[in-house]
């Protein structure tokens, strides 16, 4: 599910839509009936999402919002995982990790 940030108060408020399930949120003139409207900074941006109760009950913060870039030694150096070919890329996701006891 495409998770809904917006750079505008107006735009998110507009959705109606709340960031983690996607049920709709009540809106009556400028009342939010069943949710909240957050607002974020994100390196130097205004960024907002609406949240039923539920959620904000749950989780009162905003998470994966961002795509995450992944980066994986290869031969020497570091590259970005979605650049990996499909058969380095298979072979990245069948690795297991190994935590030594000091």
């Amino acid at each position: 599910m495409k998770k809904n940030i917006f750079s505008t108060k107006e735009k998110a408020v507009e959705t109606r839509r709340c960031f983690d399930c996607g049920c709709e949120v009540k809106i009556e003139g400028k009342e939010i009936k069943n949710g909240v409207l957050l607002q974020y900074e994100d390196n130097g941006e205004e960024i907002f999402a609406m949240k039923c109760n539920n959620c904000y009950e749950k989780n009162e913060g905003v998470a994966d919002y961002k795509e995450c870039e992944v980066y994986s030694r290869i031969v020497g150096y570091l590259r970005p995982v979605k650049n990996y070919n499909p058969g380095k890329r298979q072979e990245y996701e069948e690795r297991k990790e190994y935590i030594a006891k000091v």
